[in-house]
């Protein structure tokens, strides 16, 4: 089965510094993802973000389902990038990176998430019917989130592929 591709890029009106520590944070995760998904870090999210860092989360992704998450940071680049992969949990793969570029007056964070839902032709059935949308649905509410929590006009593009 194919990749599923979404990027997502938001113009948010603060530092790089202040971009960094707020999102390189795991703590603020719960934050800025939507309640329902009932988001808690059992362990790993404690202290600064660091390669190799694992972190293990329960979500409710869809149907009221709880489900074990293991993420682990593969990459970090201080201020400019880091990437989460998932070790254990609902897609056969799931790649992320959260890059930062400063621009005047603010900072451009662009997220770029790469994932694929398991179970061959029943998994695309169900990406295609509820996954997809949840997934892109998560990211929107980040967007809203983010901007009441760092308000600004914003400019905002999403794209899925």
């Amino acid at each position: 089965m194919l990749l599923t591709r979404i990027e997502c890029r938001q113009f948010i009106p603060i530092g790089l510094d202040e971009a960094w520590e707020f999102f390189s944070n795991p703590r603020n995760l719960k934050r800025i993802t939507p309640e329902e998904m009932k988001f808690n870090i059992l362990s790993g999210g404690d202290g600064p973000m660091y390669q190799g860092m694992v972190i293990q989360y329960t979500v409710t992704p869809l149907l009221g389902i709880q489900m074990p998450w293991v993420t682990e940071i593969t990459h970090v680049d201080y201020r400019k990038y880091f990437v989460d992969e998932q070790r254990f949990g609902p897609y056969s793969l799931w790649h992320h990176l959260h890059r930062f570029e400063e621009v005047t007056g603010g900072v451009v964070m662009t997220d770029i998430l790469h994932y694929r839902i398991p179970l061959g032709p029943v998994g695309k059935l169900l990406g295609i019917l509820f996954i997809n949308k949840k997934v892109n649905s998560i990211f929107d509410y980040r967007i809203k989130v983010l901007d009441e929590i760092f308000p600004k006009e914003n400019k905002t593009v999403m794209n899925a592929a």
